[in-house]
């Protein structure tokens, strides 16, 4: 068996990679055993000052790193190389606040002294996907190897790629003791990896689906998980916002990555006042996007990563339009090699169908027209996802008591749903559990220990 990376804007097969064998898959997980033993007890100082490094190779090989994952999942380079930098920020993040988030907390009681002490739990298994093949792998592994755990890198099998490059990383970075490893298996061996007695703990990032069957193995073997799955983030417009700003983020905060992103602006939920003219403005925005090859700098849109991918998008949004749905832009593939699809625009969406239910995992917008604020915000929480989501108002006020309304992990006010390290990240309902990034992400995967002495 092997895994094969494919370019997704030519459909031409890139690299293939010969997938780990039983014994080799079993060396590893000894040596990440062998790695925690090393690194729970390394010094804080000295966990951060190989995550100052790892940012600065980040940063010296952005240009590196954005190319291969433009060539593995179609990201346009511009933002490859973005991607890669943000990953920098969040290692240079927890060097430099780890430590206090792991201090141990003195707590008054009955004892002479009495604390918390926060403690790694050991190798992690890690599941990611390929839409952010970097950034998703550090947001979590970051704070787990500052928190002295080691991580076991199980990527989505198109981006192999970028699976290696990010384990050869952290040895360059001087993580030598192999605290981070990828795992080229296959998805029916995660199951066994995880029952694994040396494996403690599961992250994954990707489908409900996969989400709840990791939940499900995780659980039998009473071992924690993270759960960051999928979403159909609002994106409200209000009456009474500015219609140009909300119209060009709203643009942004749809096709970014080539509309693959679990936290895009999937529903635009727009009160009817200014319904037509919004649209009218967001249509225009989208229709001006440049489509083209990924590694032109110029290119705003290119390839989704796999045909199969594409050919999902294009059923839901046939599907969408039987419904009733309308494509005022796009709603079809392009004639072009590789696996682009056209930026596209629902509107005359109603609940209950499949673009108002479902998640869109491409270059799609629904557009749902609202009576009034509050019924937007009705609509808004009325889907079984609830990641992140969008206020765009010019009432402040008003905004932050909708913004507090909003059933999710994380609501933004005049501005588009993203991830930011000095905040918790994550989601409520299908969109799963658990938090990453800032304070609360660093503790996800650590023994709070209560230590009594007299």
């Amino acid at each position: 068996m092997s895994f094969a990376s494919v370019n997704p804007a030519t459909g031409d097969a890139l690299e293939e990679y010969p997938a780990h064998s039983t014994d080799e898959l079993d060396a590893r997980l000894d040596r990440a055993v062998a790695g925690f033993e090393t690194n729970r007890d390394r010094s804080l100082a000295e966990r951060a000052r190989r995550l100052e490094r790892t940012a600065d190779l980040l940063e010296e090989r952005a240009d590196r790193y954005g190319a291969l994952m433009t060539r593995e999942m179609g990201k346009p380079v511009d933002q490859a190389e973005a991607e890669a930098e943000k990953c920098a920020w969040v290692c240079r993040y927890y060097a430099e606040h780890g430590a206090d988030f792991l201090a141990d907390e003195p707590v008054e009681t009955d004892a002479q002294t009495s604390y918390v002490a926060y403690e790694p739990l050991g190798p992690v298994l890690a599941v990611m996907p390929w839409n952010f093949p970097f950034w998703q792998l550090f947001r979590f592994g970051a704070p787990a190897l500052m928190a002295g755990n080691t991580v076991l890198l199980k990527h989505a099998p198109n981006v192999p790629g970028c699976a290696l490059a990010i384990e050869e990383l952290l040895d360059d970075a001087g993580f030598v003791d192999q605290e981070l490893q990828a795992l080229l298996i296959d998805e029916d061996a995660v199951a066994d990896v995880l029952a694994d007695r040396r494996v403690r703990a599961a992250t994954l990032t990707g489908s409900v689906g996969a989400g709840k069957a990791v939940a499900q193995q995780a659980a039998a073997q009473v071992k924690p998980t993270v759960l960051e799955l999928g979403g159909s983030d609002p994106f409200i417009v209000c009456a009474d916002a500015d219609l140009e700003a909300a119209a060009s983020v709203g643009c942004t905060a749809r096709m970014q990555n080539n509309g693959q992103s679990c936290i895009a602006a999937k529903r635009f939920i727009v009160e009817a006042p200014v319904a037509n003219d919004f649209t009218e403005r967001f249509i225009e925005k989208v229709e001006a996007l440049t489509i083209g090859d990924p590694q032109d700098p110029l290119t705003d849109i290119g390839p989704m990563a796999r045909k199969d991918l594409r050919s999902e998008v294009h059923d839901q949004v046939e599907r969408a339009i039987g419904e009733g749905a309308l494509a005022a832009a796009g709603g079809h593939t392009i004639d072009r090699e590789g696996f682009y699809y056209a930026p596209t625009v629902l509107t005359d969406v109603q609940p209950g169908t499949v673009a108002f239910e479902e998640e869109i995992f491409g270059p799609v917008a629904s557009v749902v027209v609202a009576d009034d604020a509050e019924h937007a915000l009705t609509l808004a929480n009325d889907t079984r996802f609830g990641l992140g989501g969008s206020i765009f108002t010019e009432d402040r006020e008003k905004g932050e008591r909708m913004a507090r309304g909003l059933e999710a992990g994380c609501a933004f006010v005049n501005e588009m749903t993203k991830s930011d390290p000095r905040l918790p990240f994550g989601g409520i309902k299908d969109s799963g559990y658990g938090r990453e990034l800032s304070r609360h992400g660093i503790r996800e995967f650590v023994n709070a220990k209560t230590v009594w002495v007299e």
